[in-house]
Formats: C-alpha cells, sequence, structure tokens
C-alpha cells in the first residue's frame, strides 16, 4: 500500500461504511441492489450524512466571514500604508502587519475554504472506491466483493456505467451525454452560489475591497474547474460532487436570507420583510420613534376626596 492509499483507508472504510448502510435501507425500502439508481441515491445519502456534519464548520466559516468583513478598514489601511514599496522588507513588514491583525481578531481568510478542503478527503476517497470496484476489486470495510462488484457494475439507467466516465466511456454516448448534463448543472449550480453571495451578501465596504475583486474573478475560474474535471471523473462522483453544490446553494440561501451581512442589499431585504411582517400584525416599528423624543407622560388624574361631615369640618378649623 503506497502513502496515498494509507492515508485514504480509514477514509474509504467510513464511505464505504455510510453507502453500505444506505443501500441496505433502499433495498430494504424494495428497491433493486444492482441497480444504478439505488447506487446514485446511496451516494447522495453520504453526501447528506457529510454536510451535515460539516454544519459547525459552516458556521465557523461564517464568523469568520463577518470577521473579515469588521477587518476589512484596518486591512486596507495596511495595503495603503505599504502601497507601492516592492522591497524585501515592505514585504515582510506588510505580512507580518496582515497575520498579526488576523491573529488578534482570531481569523483567517483560509477559514472560508475550509469546508471545501475538508471535503476532498471524501471526494478522493469515492474516487479510489468507485475505481475499485470498477476494477472488479472489493473494498477495504464493508463493501465485499459481492457488493463492490454490484456497485462497479451499475448502470444508470442500464445504458451509462457509474464508474465510466467521458474519458473512459470508450464512445458510448449515453456516458457521455450524461456526463456533459452532469457537467453543465455542477457549473450552474456553483456559478449561482458564488453569485448569490457577492451580489445579495457583501457590504458597500467589502465591494470596494481587494478581496471582493479576488473573489469576482474566482466566480469565473471556479465553474471551469468542472468543465476539465468532468472529462476525468466517473459518473458516480459527478452526482457526489453535483448533489453537494445543490446542498450548498439551498444551505447559502437559507444564511443569506436568515443572517445576511449587515449593510448588504440581503440585509435590507430582511428588514424590508420585517417591518412588512409587523404592519400585518399591527406591531410598531421600534425605529420609527425619532431618537433624543422624550415620552410625555399622561397627567395623572387629582385623587377623589372623600367627603367629609360638618362636625369633623368644625373640628380641623378649630
Amino acid at each position: 500500500m503506497d502513502i496515498i492509499g494509507g492515508i485514504l483507508w480509514p477514509i474509504k472504510w467510513v464511505i464505504e461504511a455510510i453507502l453500505v448502510g444506505f443501500h441496505s435501507l433502499l433495498t430494504m425500502a424494495g428497491m433493486e441492489s444492482a441497480a444504478g439508481i439505488t447506487w446514485v441515491l446511496s451516494i447522495c445519502g453520504l453526501v447528506v450524512v457529510v454536510r451535515a456534519a460539516l454544519i459547525p464548520v459552516f458556521v465557523r466559516q461564517i464568523k469568520s466571514q463577518r470577521k473579515m468583513l469588521e477587518i476589512s478598514p484596518e486591512l486596507k489601511k495596511i495595503q495603503d500604508k505599504y502601497k507601492g514599496k516592492k522591497d524585501q522588507f515592505s514585504r515582510e513588514a506588510m505580512s507580518r502587519d496582515t497575520m498579526a491583525l488576523y491573529k488578534k481578531h482570531g481569523t483567517n481568510p483560509l477559514s472560508s475554504c475550509l469546508p471545501l478542503l475538508l471535503q476532498m478527503p471524501i471526494f478522493f476517497g469515492l474516487f479510489s472506491v468507485l475505481n475499485d470496484a470498477y476494477a472488479d476489486r472489493p473494498g477495504v470495510g464493508l463493501l465485499d466483493a459481492r457488493l463492490s462488484a454490484e456497485f462497479g457494475s451499475a448502470e444508470l439507467f442500464g445504458i451509462a456505467p457509474l464508474g465510466s466516465s467521458i474519458a473512459s466511456s470508450e464512445g458510448n454516448v449515453a456516458v457521455i451525454i450524461i456526463a456533459v448534463i452532469l457537467v453543465i448543472l455542477m457549473t450552474g449550480s456553483q456559478f449561482i452560489t458564488q453569485l448569490q453571495i457577492m451580489s445579495k451578501n457583501q457590504s458597500p465596504e467589502m465591494k470596494a475591497s481587494p478581496m471582493y475583486r479576488q473573489q469576482r474573478i474566482m466566480l469565473y475560474l471556479l465553474p471551469l474547474v468542472f468543465v476539465f474535471s468532468g472529462f476525468a471523473f466517473p459518473i458516480g462522483v459527478m452526482f457526489y460532487w453535483f448533489t453537494s453544490n445543490i446542498w450548498t446553494m439551498v444551505q447559502q440561501f437559507i444564511v443569506i436570507r436568515n443572517m445576511p451581512t449587515p449593510g448588504s442589499e440581503a440585509a435590507q431585504a430582511r428588514e424590508a420583510r420585517l417591518a412588512r411582517k409587523r404592519q400585518r400584525k399591527g406591531i410598531p416599528d421600534p425605529d420609527d420613534e425619532a431618537p433624543g423624543t422624550v415620552a410625555v407622560e399622561e397627567p395623572k388624574k387629582p385623587q377623589r376626596q372623600q367627603p367629609v361631615s360638618k362636625q369633623r369640618a368644625k373640628k380641623k378649623k378649630s
């Protein structure tokens, strides 16, 4: 076993356990054990488990992005301080000041890439599991020889093997068509996810920062990765990637709608929705009252005096 195989071994074991678990549930529900759709749905189940486990990491990513937004003015000051200075000493000083700022606020630009980085071993592990099954090799765990043979020979719609790619299709038109459709869907979902972040969930300060320009470049570069990788990756792996993209797109939509970046277009839209909701329920808007106004108290009603008898009144006068 090589070094990479040794690193992927525990990951492949977990992947096989999840795949076999979902496959068993689906076959118990009446689906055919060797059918391609059964294994595709098992792969979708793998995505659900992995992405659900990464929700805490995603929350941490959101918090890190908010902190990066907060320190963007300070970061710009550092960049302006060393603007035009290209000597080695100035570059090192700028790097030290930037890292000190990140450490002070407990954030890092790489935190935004953490969910993707944590998914890459799963992705390559599934790629290895599917390749082994397609080559008629048993898995390292619960994917025994019989299940591995089923997984490797499973065909979507009975015509497109899950372990085949455009590069290894040998002219299979069904594989090429399905792979091209998946590439288009993967590219579109990735583009929409990035676009909704950049167009709706960025404050004016963030849009004026260098980081925003870098994100715009990535908006058009990342989909190209799917275009080129779609020729080499098996259909089964592409189903994992596409399902993961859909999860990300829906997750981002929920976060942007309910926890938008302050000052962004999404935050203004959320405030408008809340205002309409308060209006429908007849709840006064707390922002309607101008700051600094003093509430005027209603005059108190005079206390009703008890009637006094003539004899008691004479005593008081005396």
